[in-house]
Protein backbone atom coordinates (compact mmCIF):
# COMPACT_ATOMS: atom_id res chain seq x y z
CA UNK A 1 0.00 0.00 0.00
CA UNK A 2 1.26 3.51 -0.80
CA UNK A 3 2.04 5.88 2.02
CA UNK A 4 0.01 9.09 2.38
CA UNK A 5 0.95 11.68 -0.23
CA UNK A 6 2.90 14.79 0.70
CA UNK A 7 1.79 18.27 -0.47
CA UNK A 8 4.22 20.33 -2.55
CA UNK A 9 4.76 23.45 -0.49
CA UNK A 10 2.71 26.41 -1.58
CA UNK A 11 0.85 24.74 -4.41
CA UNK A 12 -1.57 22.17 -3.12
CA UNK A 13 -0.05 19.82 -5.71
CA UNK A 14 0.56 16.32 -4.50
CA UNK A 15 3.94 14.63 -4.59
CA UNK A 16 3.62 10.87 -4.92
CA UNK A 17 5.78 9.02 -2.40
CA UNK A 18 8.36 6.45 -3.44
CA UNK A 19 6.72 3.38 -4.92
CA UNK A 20 8.93 0.59 -6.17
CA UNK A 21 6.10 -1.82 -6.99
CA UNK A 22 6.01 -2.60 -10.73
CA UNK A 23 2.24 -2.02 -10.78
CA UNK A 24 2.32 1.19 -8.72
CA UNK A 25 -0.42 3.71 -9.35
CA UNK A 26 -1.45 7.20 -8.35
CA UNK A 27 -3.76 7.30 -5.38
CA UNK A 28 -7.25 8.77 -5.71
CA UNK A 29 -6.01 11.89 -3.90
CA UNK A 30 -3.11 12.30 -6.31
CA UNK A 31 -5.39 11.95 -9.31
CA UNK A 32 -7.76 14.54 -7.87
CA UNK A 33 -4.85 16.85 -7.28
CA UNK A 34 -3.62 16.45 -10.86
CA UNK A 35 -7.09 17.43 -12.01
CA UNK A 36 -6.98 20.52 -9.80
CA UNK A 37 -3.37 21.65 -10.29
CA UNK A 38 -2.35 20.20 -13.64
CA UNK A 39 0.75 18.39 -12.39
CA UNK A 40 1.99 15.79 -9.91
CA UNK A 41 5.41 14.37 -8.94
CA UNK A 42 6.20 10.67 -8.42
CA UNK A 43 9.35 10.30 -6.33
CA UNK A 44 12.07 7.81 -7.40
CA UNK A 45 9.82 6.30 -10.01
CA UNK A 46 12.55 5.58 -12.55
CA UNK A 47 14.90 2.64 -12.21
CA UNK A 48 18.37 3.93 -11.10
CA UNK A 49 20.23 1.72 -13.58
CA UNK A 50 18.05 2.97 -16.43
CA UNK A 51 18.76 6.55 -15.35
CA UNK A 52 22.49 5.80 -15.33
CA UNK A 53 22.32 4.46 -18.89
CA UNK A 54 20.37 7.49 -20.14
CA UNK A 55 22.78 9.88 -18.44
CA UNK A 56 25.83 8.05 -19.80
CA UNK A 57 24.40 8.21 -23.33
CA UNK A 58 23.58 11.89 -22.93
CA UNK A 59 27.06 12.87 -21.74
CA UNK A 60 28.71 10.88 -24.52
CA UNK A 61 26.50 12.55 -27.13
CA UNK A 62 27.20 16.03 -25.78
CA UNK A 63 30.93 15.30 -25.96
CA UNK A 64 30.67 14.12 -29.58
CA UNK A 65 27.35 15.40 -30.93
CA UNK A 66 25.44 13.44 -33.55
CA UNK A 67 21.82 13.37 -34.65
CA UNK A 68 19.40 16.27 -34.23
CA UNK A 69 20.27 18.77 -31.49
CA UNK A 70 19.09 22.25 -30.50
CA UNK A 71 21.53 25.02 -29.56
CA UNK A 72 20.91 27.74 -26.99
CA UNK A 73 22.03 30.36 -29.54
CA UNK A 74 19.31 29.39 -32.01
CA UNK A 75 16.45 30.32 -29.66
CA UNK A 76 17.66 33.78 -28.61
CA UNK A 77 16.24 33.42 -25.11
CA UNK A 78 17.56 35.74 -22.36
CA UNK A 79 21.01 34.60 -21.28
CA UNK A 80 21.74 32.56 -24.40
CA UNK A 81 24.78 33.30 -26.64
CA UNK A 82 23.96 35.77 -29.39
CA UNK A 83 24.87 33.35 -32.18
CA UNK A 84 26.65 30.07 -32.76
CA UNK A 85 29.76 32.09 -33.63
CA UNK A 86 29.72 33.87 -30.25
CA UNK A 87 31.44 32.64 -27.10
CA UNK A 88 29.46 29.64 -25.87
CA UNK A 89 27.54 29.49 -29.15
CA UNK A 90 28.00 25.73 -29.38
CA UNK A 91 26.12 25.16 -26.10
CA UNK A 92 23.58 22.39 -26.69
CA UNK A 93 20.20 22.95 -25.05
CA UNK A 94 18.45 19.80 -26.18
CA UNK A 95 19.26 16.38 -27.61
CA UNK A 96 16.35 15.49 -29.87
CA UNK A 97 14.90 12.10 -30.84
CA UNK A 98 16.50 10.35 -27.88
CA UNK A 99 14.17 7.35 -28.06
CA UNK A 100 16.40 5.98 -30.82
CA UNK A 101 19.71 6.84 -29.16
CA UNK A 102 19.82 4.15 -26.45
CA UNK A 103 17.58 1.28 -25.24
CA UNK A 104 17.45 2.89 -21.79
CA UNK A 105 15.03 5.53 -23.05
CA UNK A 106 12.64 2.84 -24.32
CA UNK A 107 12.99 0.93 -21.05
CA UNK A 108 11.92 4.02 -19.14
CA UNK A 109 8.85 4.90 -21.21
CA UNK A 110 7.65 1.27 -21.15
CA UNK A 111 8.25 0.82 -17.40
CA UNK A 112 4.98 -0.62 -16.00
CA UNK A 113 4.80 1.79 -13.05
CA UNK A 114 5.05 4.71 -15.50
CA UNK A 115 2.60 3.23 -18.01
CA UNK A 116 -0.01 2.49 -15.34
CA UNK A 117 0.08 6.09 -14.14
CA UNK A 118 -0.25 7.36 -17.70
CA UNK A 119 -3.22 5.04 -18.21
CA UNK A 120 -4.86 6.57 -15.14
CA UNK A 121 -4.43 10.04 -16.66
CA UNK A 122 -5.07 9.28 -20.34
CA UNK A 123 -6.95 6.00 -20.69
CA UNK A 124 -6.14 2.35 -21.35
CA UNK A 125 -4.22 2.86 -24.60
CA UNK A 126 -1.40 5.40 -24.42
CA UNK A 127 0.59 6.68 -27.40
CA UNK A 128 3.95 8.51 -27.33
CA UNK A 129 4.37 11.00 -30.19
CA UNK A 130 7.98 11.08 -31.36
CA UNK A 131 7.49 14.56 -32.83
CA UNK A 132 7.24 16.33 -29.46
CA UNK A 133 9.84 16.39 -26.71
CA UNK A 134 11.36 12.89 -27.00
CA UNK A 135 14.49 14.65 -25.80
CA UNK A 136 17.01 15.35 -23.07
CA UNK A 137 16.93 18.96 -21.91
CA UNK A 138 20.19 20.36 -20.57
CA UNK A 139 20.91 23.42 -18.46
CA UNK A 140 24.62 24.00 -18.63
CA UNK A 141 26.52 26.13 -16.08
CA UNK A 142 27.42 28.83 -18.59
CA UNK A 143 25.34 30.22 -21.44
CA UNK A 144 22.06 28.69 -20.26
CA UNK A 145 18.94 30.75 -20.79
CA UNK A 146 15.67 31.80 -19.21
CA UNK A 147 12.60 30.15 -20.70
CA UNK A 148 9.31 32.08 -20.72
CA UNK A 149 5.83 30.85 -19.82
CA UNK A 150 4.28 28.66 -22.55
CA UNK A 151 1.48 26.15 -22.67
CA UNK A 152 2.60 23.26 -24.84
CA UNK A 153 -0.91 22.75 -26.19
CA UNK A 154 -0.63 26.03 -28.11
CA UNK A 155 2.09 24.52 -30.31
CA UNK A 156 0.72 21.02 -30.73
CA UNK A 157 -2.31 20.58 -33.05
CA UNK A 158 -4.28 17.57 -31.83
CA UNK A 159 -7.98 16.82 -31.89
CA UNK A 160 -8.14 17.88 -28.23
CA UNK A 161 -5.63 19.62 -25.94
CA UNK A 162 -5.29 16.46 -23.85
CA UNK A 163 -1.67 15.37 -23.58
CA UNK A 164 0.64 14.79 -20.62
CA UNK A 165 4.36 15.45 -20.54
CA UNK A 166 6.69 13.38 -18.37
CA UNK A 167 9.83 15.08 -17.02
CA UNK A 168 12.44 12.70 -15.58
CA UNK A 169 15.22 14.17 -13.44
CA UNK A 170 18.61 12.62 -14.26
CA UNK A 171 20.07 14.48 -11.28
CA UNK A 172 19.05 17.06 -8.69
CA UNK A 173 16.87 19.92 -9.95
CA UNK A 174 16.52 23.10 -7.87
CA UNK A 175 15.81 26.79 -8.48
CA UNK A 176 19.58 27.28 -8.41
CA UNK A 177 20.25 25.09 -11.43
CA UNK A 178 17.18 26.01 -13.46
CA UNK A 179 14.43 23.64 -12.36
CA UNK A 180 10.99 23.86 -13.89
CA UNK A 181 8.36 26.16 -12.37
CA UNK A 182 4.64 25.58 -12.88
CA UNK A 183 1.52 27.65 -12.21
CA UNK A 184 -1.10 25.45 -10.53
CA UNK A 185 -4.56 25.32 -12.10
CA UNK A 186 -3.64 27.01 -15.37
CA UNK A 187 -4.51 23.88 -17.38
CA UNK A 188 -8.17 24.85 -16.96
CA UNK A 189 -7.73 28.65 -17.11
CA UNK A 190 -8.94 30.48 -20.24
CA UNK A 191 -6.19 32.86 -21.41
CA UNK A 192 -6.94 35.25 -24.27
CA UNK A 193 -4.46 35.74 -27.13
CA UNK A 194 -3.74 39.33 -26.14
CA UNK A 195 -2.12 38.09 -22.92
CA UNK A 196 0.53 36.25 -24.96
CA UNK A 197 3.53 37.54 -26.88
CA UNK A 198 4.58 36.61 -30.41
CA UNK A 199 6.10 33.33 -29.20
CA UNK A 200 2.86 32.49 -27.35
CA UNK A 201 4.48 33.00 -23.94
CA UNK A 202 2.69 34.88 -21.17
CA UNK A 203 3.44 38.60 -21.47
CA UNK A 204 5.27 39.66 -18.31
CA UNK A 205 4.39 43.35 -18.82
CA UNK A 206 0.71 42.81 -17.97
CA UNK A 207 -0.50 43.14 -14.38
CA UNK A 208 -2.96 40.25 -14.69
CA UNK A 209 -0.16 37.97 -15.91
CA UNK A 210 2.18 39.13 -13.16
CA UNK A 211 -0.45 38.17 -10.60
CA UNK A 212 -0.76 34.76 -12.23
CA UNK A 213 3.00 34.20 -12.39
CA UNK A 214 3.34 35.11 -8.71
CA UNK A 215 1.55 31.81 -7.95
CA UNK A 216 4.36 29.74 -9.51
CA UNK A 217 5.90 26.82 -7.60
CA UNK A 218 9.24 25.07 -8.27
CA UNK A 219 9.34 21.39 -9.17
CA UNK A 220 12.36 20.43 -7.07
CA UNK A 221 13.46 16.93 -8.05
CA UNK A 222 16.07 14.30 -7.25
CA UNK A 223 17.52 11.61 -9.50
CA UNK A 224 14.71 9.31 -10.67
CA UNK A 225 11.85 11.64 -9.72
CA UNK A 226 9.20 12.11 -12.42
CA UNK A 227 7.01 15.16 -12.96
CA UNK A 228 3.74 14.62 -14.86
CA UNK A 229 2.13 17.81 -16.21
CA UNK A 230 -0.81 18.66 -18.43
CA UNK A 231 -0.11 20.22 -21.83
CA UNK A 232 -2.12 23.33 -20.84
CA UNK A 233 -0.20 24.00 -17.62
CA UNK A 234 1.93 27.14 -17.87
CA UNK A 235 5.56 26.40 -17.01
CA UNK A 236 8.97 28.07 -17.22
CA UNK A 237 12.59 27.64 -16.15
CA UNK A 238 15.46 29.91 -15.14
CA UNK A 239 19.20 29.74 -15.75
CA UNK A 240 21.68 27.34 -14.21
CA UNK A 241 23.65 29.30 -11.61
CA UNK A 242 25.70 26.29 -10.44
CA UNK A 243 28.89 24.67 -11.74
CA UNK A 244 27.22 21.39 -12.80
CA UNK A 245 25.05 20.63 -15.83
CA UNK A 246 21.41 19.68 -15.20
CA UNK A 247 19.91 16.89 -17.32
CA UNK A 248 16.21 16.07 -17.77
CA UNK A 249 14.65 13.45 -20.06
CA UNK A 250 11.28 14.65 -21.37
CA UNK A 251 8.56 12.77 -23.25
CA UNK A 252 4.93 13.47 -24.19
CA UNK A 253 1.95 11.11 -24.26
CA UNK A 254 -1.61 11.19 -25.60
CA UNK A 255 -4.73 9.03 -25.49
CA UNK A 256 -5.15 6.78 -28.52
CA UNK A 257 -8.39 8.59 -29.43
CA UNK A 258 -6.69 12.02 -29.58
CA UNK A 259 -4.76 11.90 -32.89
CA UNK A 260 -2.70 14.74 -34.37
CA UNK A 261 -4.30 16.86 -37.03
CA UNK A 262 -3.40 15.62 -40.53
CA UNK A 263 -0.60 17.53 -42.24
CA UNK A 264 0.62 19.14 -39.02
CA UNK A 265 4.07 18.92 -37.43
CA UNK A 266 2.50 16.68 -34.81
CA UNK A 267 1.66 14.15 -37.52
CA UNK A 268 5.06 14.35 -39.24
CA UNK A 269 6.78 11.54 -37.31
CA UNK A 270 5.87 7.99 -36.21
CA UNK A 271 4.45 7.31 -32.77
CA UNK A 272 5.14 4.66 -30.15
CA UNK A 273 2.23 2.55 -28.90
CA UNK A 274 2.90 1.80 -25.22
CA UNK A 275 2.23 -1.72 -23.96
CA UNK A 276 -0.95 -2.14 -21.96
CA UNK A 277 -0.32 -3.24 -18.37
Amino acid sequence: MMEPSVPLAGSGAVVAPQDNAPDGEFSAEELADFEQCGFVIARQLANPETCRQMLECTRATLAAPFGPVEYEADLHYPGAPGSRAATGGNTIRRLKEVHGRHPGFTQFVSQPSLVRRLQQLLGAQVVMPLAHHNCVMTKQPRDSSDTGWPQEARYWPYSRPELVSVWLALGRETPGNGCLYLIPGTHTLPVSRDRLDGALFLRTDLAENAALISQKVPAELELGDVLFFHCRTFHAAGRNQTSETKYSAVFTFRPADNPPKPGSRSAAMPELLLPQV
